[in-house]
């Protein structure tokens, strides 16, 4: 009798999930309604966030001239792998790639794709949302540090800044999709910028008042310690260009017709997003580094105290911006967890599978970033290790597989050469990611 009702509820399990058109559930697909401006600022939101904060402190083991070419080279070889994965959305008649690995699974095939991109994907969106975490408290912090100078306040732990800054995304991950959290996303975007311009003004008047002082060779002392930060310096420019993991996702959200394809609004989203992203990636690159030297923090916030009010005031506007980061980087995590829950599961659709999944999410991702608090190393060890594969060389990859350019022609040359860059950024920069952590874990304390 009870297998008998066991196998009733589990055909009308079987119907109800008949009846559902996953795509029209699922935040990827659910809503096709967004403007290129839209694109503008989820692009600007996805790529502008701690990455940026970090450059200067790349600089400082870098040195002046690598540490440019390795910025710019970075901008230029991004943008363009970027343009290929706008234009291979829709490459297909009548079929859009509204996922990485839908586009990749076309390129490698079914199943190699999904092994392909699906762990390179998840590596970079769950380790962006845990180096977020980490951000969102340290900026917290330095907030809190900042307007109680001079008063008696408490000194609270950065696991409970953490805390605090992960139990916004409780119930901001219940937003259904990625044109709803549009908002939030916007916000990010402008707080970005500004912070951007905050934390340049503000080094550029520290660097005028102290040029004088400031050592600008290379960070290390040792010549072990410079080859391993030319290793994490080059994983976190790589953590730096990240957009590429949301590009398709983001594109989804956008209509598209035979006379007007999802690809125009999409590039001229891309192209106002990365006029932003030189705006504020060289500013405070060079600003940070011109201003502190080989003494920059891994955070170039942390290392400005003055004017007070106007570097807590750009701490505050980081974490905005990382609420919208973790947002926009979540909602292909969520897409994933939702799909595998319906369809391998066989879960029903719906509020209560949202709210658990997503809330378990975020739960995780902040227990990791509570546990391992190590923000330049997780940028040189994420940005080697995820980023470099999908941002660099996974697109041109498919590229060449797909439009098949001829052979030692000029599309075929840079493809080659941008796969080189990218598989020796892979190898080599999550060693120094790796070592970085390991230095800065022999002074941590668990949960301090």
């Amino acid at each position: 009798m009870d297998q008998y009702v066991e196998t009733a509820k589990e055909r009308r399990q079987e119907e109800r999930l008949k009846n559902v058109n996953l795509d029209d559930w699922l935040p990827i697909t659910s809503s096709r309604t967004a403007k290129w401006y839209y694109s503008a600022f989820h692009n600007v939101t996805a790529m502008v966030g701690a990455g940026v904060l970090g450059l200067p402190f790349a600089m400082s083991q870098l040195g002046w001239g690598l540490g440019t070419v390795v910025i710019v080279m970075s901008f230029v070889i991004t943008l363009y792998t970027l343009w290929q994965m706008v234009e291979m959305h829709e490459m297909v008649p009548g079929k859009r790639f509204d996922r990485y690995h839908e586009l990749g699974q076309h390129a490698f095939g079914k199943r190699l794709g999904l092994w392909i991109i699906v762990p390179q994907q998840l590596i970079v969106e769950v380790g962006t949302d845990i180096v977020y975490m980490v951000t969102g408290g340290q900026c917290l912090r330095k907030f809190h540090d900042l307007v109680c100078q001079g008063r008696s306040c408490a000194d609270i732990r950065l696991t409970y800044w953490i805390m605090i800054f992960g139990s916004v995304h409780f119930p901001l991950s219940q937003f259904p999709n990625f044109n709803s959290i549009s908002a939030v996303s916007a916000a990010a975007a402008v707080m970005s910028l500004t912070y951007s311009m905050i934390a340049f003004f503000a080094s550029t008047v520290k660097g005028a008042s102290t040029a004088a002082a400031v050592d600008y060779g290379l960070r290390a002392s040792t010549a072990t310690g410079r080859v391993f930060g030319v290793l994490n310096a080059l994983g976190a420019v790589a953590f730096a260009y990240a957009g590429h993991n949301v590009v398709l996702e983001i594109q989804a959200t956008i209509p598209s017709t035979p006379e007007t394809p999802s690809k125009r609004p999409m590039w001229r989203g891309v192209v106002v997003a990365y006029a932003i992203v030189a705006l504020c990636y060289f500013c405070v690159a060079f600003g940070g580094y011109y201003a502190f030297g080989n003494a920059v923090e891994p955070n170039v916030l942390i290392s400005l105290e003055r004017p007070r009010w106007l570097i807590a005031a750009a701490n505050l506007m980081v974490v905005v911006h990382v609420v919208g980061s973790y947002q926009v980087y979540a909602m292909p995590v969520f897409d994933m967890i939702e799909t595998v829950l319906v369809k391998k599961h066989r879960f029903t659709p719906g509020v209560r599978l949202r709210l658990i999944a997503r809330s378990a999410y975020v739960a995780a991702t902040m227990f990791i970033g509570m546990t391992f608090p190590f923000f330049d190393g997780l940028l040189g060890f994420f940005g080697g290790f995820g980023f470099a594969p999908t941002t660099y060389y996974i697109p041109c990859i498919i590229w060449l597989m797909l439009r098949k350019p001829k052979k030692y022609g000029l599309s075929w040359t840079i493809n080659i050469m941008c796969i080189v860059i990218g598989v020796i950024l892979t190898l080599i920069s999550p060693i120094g990611g790796m070592r970085q952590i390991i230095l800065d874990a022999k002074n941590f304390k668990l949960y301090s």
